[in-house]
């Protein structure tokens, strides 16, 4: 019996050291700025973060002007409007003037009014400053520099005013309470960058994050539809916003693609089932015909038998191709505005005649002008695929009818008969290619006409119905009508 080998020393450090430097890897990778402009998440988290960031740079600002702003401007204001009272009360002479700012010294309840009048000297005739402050000159009219008063030091706004016979006049407000509070905002507002880069990456790393979880769903999903699984779908929070319509949205589409490989699936087993009756008989009367054919004449009516029935495959894959151009779109450009009243009367004239040798009453009721937007071939080939089915499913002795009118908004074409129509659960299957119902297996036909007549509806923006007629059915062709004559009217 062998023992298995004793790891090495060191060798869980070194796995351990390798797993580290390989997640250093992988961390340096995500935040390689390449890397992360690379991530639309990450861009848009970027564009969050730079206009949170421009908002609150917007809202600090206007803070800072509508309060350090307005209490400075609301200051200056106050202090014109004090210092141009006094300059007029000068006009009465200097005694007048110092009785005035003796009395406002009086009257200042908050003690933050400055007054000093001083003679040419600059020596103090009249307030509560002791002397004139050196900061303050001739040529300079505002100034904020810090005062004592009292004994207790602060923080004044001055405006220096020379008035007549060489006096100067000192008017102001004391701000230190004022200061500190810009001081305070101000440092308020220093922090605000911070505050806001902190929430910006904050928001930024949601939005990524939000991002990133939506758009994983939606790369899921479709990483497992092209896989194979056509019943996986985008998940839908109910929340009802973008995420959730483009949610639908991709949902209805992979309804769609499903839809269609699952026709793709049934179109090639139908093709498979119902080819391979006729394409086995036309070889098998060749072979008798080379086997037991007497003459020429033989040989030659067992070729054109086999011939019949190869014209029948043929018949099927134009069918098949001319379904296919029309799902396509490819006939929407040669659209025109079309008359249907004189095409439908076209189609009464050539089948009268079949549904009297089939012993049938035919009936009509087709007002002289029906306009719609399409093309004129085409809805002549659908009607006459759904009288084909009328008179090939109607019973002798019993009535088909043609109908069409305006309804609404919409332009219907009707054709009904008496024969055994279709079961109810037999209906939303029965414009499938290649479907035949249990009442049509013994009846001659590919399973393609009421596939052709939806295809056209549904290239000219209408619906195909059917409906029961009581006995019978009746199919519905249901058009959009034509109001406005915006082009030109076709041949018909």
């Amino acid at each position: 019996m062998k023992l298995a080998a004793a790891p090495r020393p060191g060798w869980a450090a070194q796995r351990l050291r390798r797993l580290g430097l390989r997640a250093r890897n992988d961390l340096r990778l995500v935040l390689h700025p390449r890397s992360l402009l690379r991530s639309a998440g990450m861009r848009f988290g970027l564009i969050y973060a730079g206009l949170f960031g421009l908002s609150a740079l917007a809202l600090t600002a206007f803070l800072w002007w509508s309060t350090a702003g307005l209490l400075d401007r609301q200051t200056d204001a106050a202090i014109n409007a004090d210092a141009q009272g006094l300059v007029e009360r000068f006009a009465d002479g200097p005694t007048s003037l110092v009785d005035t700012i003796q009395d406002r010294l009086a009257a200042n309840v908050d003690d933050d009014a400055i007054y000093l009048l001083a003679d040419a000297a600059l020596r103090p005739i009249a307030g509560n400053l002791e002397r004139w402050p050196r900061a303050v000159t001739g040529d300079v009219e505002w100034t904020e520099i810090p005062i004592e008063r009292a004994g207790v030091r602060g923080l004044a706004r001055l405006r220096h005013f020379e008035l007549p016979s060489g006096y100067n006049l000192l008017v102001g407000r004391d701000v230190q309470v004022r200061a500190q509070l810009r001081h305070i905002l101000g440092d308020a507002l220093l922090w605000a960058p911070l505050i806001v880069l902190v929430l910006g990456v904050a928001g930024a790393m949601a939005v990524r994050s939000l991002f990133r979880i939506t758009i994983k769903d939606v790369a899921a999903t479709a990483a497992a539809f092209s896989r194979g699984d056509l019943t996986r779908r985008v998940r839908v929070s109910g929340m009802g916003d973008e995420f959730d319509r483009l949610a639908k949205e991709i949902n209805n589409m992979l309804d769609r693609v499903a839809g269609l490989m699952d026709g793709v699936r049934q179109v090639s087993n139908a093709i498979a089932h119902d080819l391979r009756t006729p394409i086995t008989r036309a070889r098998a009367r060749l072979e008798d015909a080379a086997r037991s054919a007497r003459d020429e004449a033989d040989l030659r009516a067992a070729i054109e038998r086999a011939q019949s029935d190869l014209d029948g495959i043929v018949a099927v894959f134009q069918a098949l191709l001319r379904i296919a151009e029309i799902e396509a779109g490819a006939r929407r450009s040669a659209f025109a505005r079309v008359d249907l009243g004189p095409l439908l009367f076209d189609l009464v004239e050539l089948y009268t005649a079949a549904a009297e040798e089939s012993g049938l009453t035919f009936e009509h009721d087709i007002p002289p002008i029906l306009p719609v937007f399409g093309d004129h071939d085409m809805l002549q080939q659908a009607v006459a695929n759904l009288l084909d089915n009328a008179l090939k499913f109607s019973p002798p002795g019993s009535t088909v009818r043609l109908s069409a009118g305006i309804v609404g908004p919409q332009l219907e074409i009707r054709v009904a008969d008496q024969g055994p129509g279709i079961p109810p659960e037999e209906r939303a299957h029965a414009t499938e290619r290649f479907f035949r119902g249990e009442s049509a297996r013994n009846t001659p036909g590919s399973g393609l006409g009421l596939s052709l007549v939806q295809a056209v509806a549904a290239l000219h923006g209408g619906v195909l119905r059917l409906e029961d007629n009581q006995p019978g059915l009746a199919v519905v062709i249901a058009l959009p009508a034509l109001t406005a004559a915006n082009a030109p009217l076709a041949r018909s």
